[in-house]
């Protein structure tokens, strides 16, 4: 039974995006950062969890990511409704991950079963998602954050998000004509 314990506090992350959204509208940045900050914790536990004790399966494996774009969506989408986050920002994170999603659905659809791996690049553009938010919840917050940081983590992501999901597209490209070629060859 413990070993759906990763699971369960992944499903946790994805049933947190909704209060976390309604702290963040109603002006509660406080408690919206709190839920941010147990958010990538949870993360890092279920992963921690998963991986030490052996506890990994495929359905964690895709989870996993669907919890932590939900959640960086609905915190994006919320931050850009209060002001706090620009919308062309939310436009090209989100047209990252439709493009990413789309692939994969091809890929799996066209090729074979796409295994979750996520990229170097890709687990960069993520981490740089989850500082920026928790940047600005901070700074909502009171917390003494610099606007000049979240001005440069804004660029970052933007960046990040271009060169990772145009490195998903390169990678699994160049993967389905590898697998083509394969097929054609037998």
């Amino acid at each position: 039974m413990l070993r759906h314990l990763p699971n369960a506090i992944t499903l946790a992350r994805i049933g947190a995006c909704l209060p976390l959204v309604w702290l963040i509208v109603s002006g509660r940045e406080q408690a919206a950062l709190w839920l941010a900050v147990f958010a990538g914790l949870s993360d890092v536990l279920d992963g921690f969890l998963a991986r030490t004790l052996g506890w990994q399966s495929r359905l964690g494996g895709l989870l996993d990511p669907i919890a932590d774009k939900f959640f960086m969506v609905c915190a994006f989408v919320a931050l850009a409704w209060i002001g706090a986050l620009p919308w062309w920002l939310i436009v090209i994170v989100m047209l990252r991950d439709a493009v990413i999603v789309t692939g994969a659905f091809a890929y799996n659809h066209y090729v074979e079963p796409v295994p979750a791996e996520p990229s170097i690049p890709g687990k960069t553009c993520t981490m740089a998602q989850v500082l920026l938010v928790l940047a600005v919840l901070a700074q909502l917050a009171a917390l003494p954050v610099p606007q000049q940081a979240i001005t440069a983590l804004i660029a970052v992501v933007a960046a990040l998000a271009i060169t990772s999901g145009a490195h998903y597209v390169w990678v699994w490209s160049r993967r389905a004509r590898s697998v083509w070629r394969n097929r054609s060859a037998s």
